[in-house]
């Protein structure tokens, strides 16, 4: 009986799985930093022959290539993907035997791509699980856009068609086993589930209990914006990315990290923003690691621009590198650990005030300020509050001159995001103050919260 071991990755929402029977294994859509897959391995005590890639990855950096390298393991990608790498090509209904009684079925099901695929697990001719990468997900389907508008209207249906290709093909039994789903961009909708069966999702998956125009018309309605860094991640993955270098950067004193932010070079504050907001290097931004670090800063950075990490250990800076090669941002710069006032030397720290919704409406009896929705659209669209001026985050570094002048209350759905612009605006020069509370604490604190508006972008 095949034994088959999730290795999440939450910080993307994504799921890799390491399946065996105790004599040998396989590996599903292994993520970057691949010393994981390895270390699960060799606990389970099962060399990895077979690696398989559901698809050319929209939203991280593969791992597949480094580890059929460094393991000798079959490297499984689909015979149509335009890759410059050896590897072993596969196409709808081959089927891989992995060891003595486990085989796997390639069934092709374009719709998050054009050439992505799933593969069903068999042990002893009995079927087990799906893997479906980005194909049926839980109660949802992959995003069908993000390889460009011109792309769209073809993949959305072929994902309604892969959806029932599965459904039919599968019986009810069969555990469905996704890449995406768990918080990642690359899923048009966002399950709590963490399970599931074919059965299941026959009854509560859109793509399989709606008809092929609600479905399509629905999926598309939902959609929003997505990383900027996503436009790297299929170029680097079809070069065939090499094993992730997580040795430490080059450590930076106060000079050094002065000279890079004059350069014009980003020096980023991995603290809680509780801790940023209270003293900072002025200048430097904040991207916590308690948040989605990776995602937020990947979608901000001018991609290529020389990065500094600031921590208070070693092991923080450690973290945030293993979450940085994973989306191709591969060597910081440099790095320092320890507090602001190392890291500033004589300098004064910078400071601005954090507050909360109450806080916001009890200032507006005094004076006017400015009201910054830094939301996504859809956000903003379902409730917002009057008057306020709406830049999605990942808009705000090239619009930051539409913010209108005078102090800046920024606020998103829950704070994190509200730091990071806030960073942003104060080292532009800007009097701001981060709310760091609930947005739903808005409404219950008086201000004027408009409902279902689609003019969220003014």
């Amino acid at each position: 009986m095949p034994f088959i071991l999730p290795i999440n990755t939450p910080s993307l929402g994504d799921r890799s799985y390491l399946v065996h029977d105790g004599q040998v294994a396989f590996v599903i859509d292994p993520q970057r930093d691949i010393d994981r897959v390895l270390g699960l391995a060799a606990a389970h005590h099962v060399p990895i022959t077979h690696v398989f890639e559901t698809h050319i990855h929209n939203d991280y950096v593969t791992g597949g290539h480094a580890l059929a390298q460094r393991t000798g393991a079959a490297y499984h990608v689909n015979a149509d993907d335009p890759v410059t790498f050896d590897r072993v090509p596969v196409r709808d209904g081959d089927v891989i035997t992995v060891g003595d009684t486990m085989t796997v079925q390639v069934i092709a099901t374009p719709g998050h791509t054009h050439t992505h695929l799933s593969y069903a697990l068999a042990d002893a001719g009995r079927p087990i699980g799906v893997f479906s990468g980005g194909s049926l997900l839980y109660g949802s389907v992959g995003r069908p856009d993000l390889l460009g508008p011109a792309h769209t209207h073809d993949l959305v249906h072929h994902q309604y068609a892969s959806a029932h290709k599965l459904a039919d093909a599968l019986p009810g039994t069969t555990e469905l086993y996704p890449t995406h789903g768990f918080g990642s961009f690359c899923s048009a909708t966002q399950s709590q589930a963490q399970a599931s069966t074919i059965a299941q999702e026959k009854l509560v998956n859109p793509a399989l209990t709606h008809d092929e125009q609600t479905f399509v018309d629905e999926l598309l309605a939902g959609l929003d914006a997505w990383p900027a860094y996503y436009a790297h991640m299929a170029p680097a993955n079809s070069a065939g990315p090499t094993e992730a270098d997580l040795s430490a950067p080059e450590p930076a004193d106060a000079d050094q990290i002065r000279k890079r932010l004059a350069d014009g070079e980003w020096v980023v504050d991995l603290r809680h923003r509780v801790a940023f907001a209270a003293g900072h290097v002025p200048g430097t931004l904040n991207f916590g690691l308690d948040g989605s670090f990776a995602t937020y800063l990947g979608w901000l950075i001018p991609w290529g621009t020389p990065l500094t990490l600031l921590a208070e250990t070693v092991d923080q800076v450690a973290e945030a590198q293993r979450e940085l090669v994973r989306i191709g941002i591969d060597r910081p710069a440099a790095q320092a650990t320890g507090g602001p006032a190392g890291w500033n030397g004589d300098g004064d720290l910078a400071t601005f005030p954090r507050a909360t919704f109450a806080d916001l409406a009890q200032v507006r009896h005094h004076r006017a300020v400015v009201v910054l929705d830094t939301r996504r659209n859809l956000e903003a669209a379902a409730a917002r509050i009057d008057a306020a001026v709406h830049i999605p985050l990942h808009d705000l570094p090239r619009r930051l001159d539409e913010v209108p002048d005078g102090e800046v209350w920024v606020h998103c759905a829950a704070g994190y995001r509200a730091s990071i612009a806030a960073s942003l605006l104060a080292r532009a020069g800007r009097h701001v103050v981060a709310i760091d509370d609930e947005f739903d604490h808005a409404h219950d604190a008086g201000l004027p919260v408009v409902t279902g508006t689609a003019d969220a972008g003014h």
